[in-house]
């Protein structure tokens, strides 16, 4: 989505001297590492201040060389993290006070709080590199995340988006996870849901009556094991669980049907990659974009009519010329599937017509006519988000569900005179 960036000249052209300005952003400015990257350009350019998140986006503190300011500002909007969006700018010229440094302050507390959150983002391939090196202490780590990617909306308990107001407050720093978090010329400074294997969220693999049967790297390992044998696996996800079955067992997805009492209506594919994708469905390039986005959604692929080759269930779609795909977009989905290395079908956790699980203890008892096995994690969800659906019609991407990767952007609206329900 496109929007009228704010003016990118903020301060006109002065006399060297000393200034101080105060700016204020709206936009997604809370969790996308906009703080730090505040920080790194105000000491490139050696100027003094603060930042903070505040109730309704960030606030910028900035004082020095009159033209070093309006460098500031001039150059603000023109590198943006990657999953920054600045709608508004505010911009106040004050007394100078003699700042000695800058600095990232705590958050400003706030009656109202307005500010946007970005969406669970998908892994970046940073962190894919990472969980995949052997070399790396990330190895295998299902929750490996970065400020440019992971989770934001799910796990969040209230505004500012700092790390007490999230579910990750619940796991405290190691201390090369806290060095990260400190260190301004890291990916992971003040990455708010910083974790690794030694100090963060972790895996179990639990059966039907809940009794751990393998933990970690082991847990991951079961469930891989399970689905391979044909049975259902309850995976507890980003936004909530999902329903796991290999997409080439036609016995498995009509099972999976039956339980879940969903008789007709198609079930979303997970693949490895895109090469597998190719093997089932034609992909055109606004498609391939789509389903390489952050976003990471469902994409609505037309499939081949070969059916020689590399046949997946009949049970999946029947009667039906789409394929629901999409790519793994979590560490831990592309640890399953890097595993597995066939497509899954990968559809909501709950029964049909009712809401999402999310919690391990409820997936136990909601979830217990339909699983076998339950691949879970104890970083707890806030906000259920189920995959979002997208589809590519004339040329441009149409939406199906806004959720997860999609939820909670803002969408503009024009000016009107009188207040809509909508």
């Amino acid at each position: 989505m496109t929007l009228a960036c704010p003016e990118k000249t903020i301060i006109p052209a002065t006399n060297d001297g000393t200034r101080r300005v105060k700016l204020k952003l709206e936009g997604i400015v809370q969790g996308v590492g906009f703080r730090p990257y505040v920080r790194r350009l105000a000491c490139k350019l050696g100027l003094n201040g603060q930042v903070f998140n505040s109730g309704n986006g960030v606030s910028i503190d900035i004082e020095g060389k009159c033209s070093s300011v309006k460098q500031f500002c001039d150059s603000l909007l023109q590198e943006l993290p990657p999953l920054a969006r600045v709608d508004l700018i505010q911009q106040q010229e004050v007394p100078v006070v003699g700042y000695e440094s800058f600095a990232i302050k705590d958050s400003a507390s706030a009656r109202v709080q307005t500010a946007l959150i970005s969406p669970d983002v998908a892994t970046c391939k940073d962190c894919l590199d990472e969980i995949l090196d052997k070399h790396n202490r990330r190895y295998s780590y299902p929750f490996t995340n970065c400020t440019n990617c992971g989770p934001r909306f799910s796990i969040l308990e209230r505004l500012p988006f700092d790390r007490a107001n999230t579910t990750m407050h619940c796991f405290q720093m190691c201390e090369r996870c806290q060095s990260e978090y400190d260190s301004k010329d890291n990916r992971r400074y003040h990455a708010q849901a910083n974790a690794c294997p030694d100090c963060g969220p972790q895996l179990s693999f639990v059966d039907q009556e809940g009794h751990t049967l393998a933990e970690q790297n082991e847990a991951l390992l079961a469930a891989v094991a399970a689905i391979r044998e044909g049975k259902i696996v309850a995976l507890k996800g980003i936004g909530g669980f999902q329903l796991i079955v290999d997409a080439r067992n036609n016995q498995a997805v009509s099972r999976l049907r039956r339980r879940k009492a969903r008789p007709d209506k198609p079930f979303a594919l997970m693949f490895p990659n895109e090469e597998a994708v190719e093997h089932y469905c034609h992909i055109s390039q606004l498609e391939h974009e789509a389903l390489n986005s952050q976003a990471a959604p469902i994409v609505l692929l037309e499939r081949h009519n070969n059916k020689d080759q590399h046949v997946l269930a009949d049970a999946i779609a029947p009667r039906n010329p789409f394929y629901g795909v999409m790519l793994p977009y979590s560490p831990l989905h592309h640890l399953l599937l890097h595993e597995l290395g066939f497509p899954v079908v990968a559809t909501s956790g709950n029964l049909s017509g009712e809401p999402i699980v999310i919690d391990a203890d409820d997936a136990l008892d909601r979830l217990h006519p339909i699983a076998d096995g339950y691949l879970v994690h104890d970083r707890p969800i806030v906000i259920p988000l189920d995959d979002s659906v997208v589809q590519i019609v004339a040329d441009r991407m149409s939406m199906i569900r806004r959720a997860r990767g999609l939820a909670p952007f803002s969408l503009p609206v024009p000016a009107i005179e009188k207040p809509i329900l909508a």
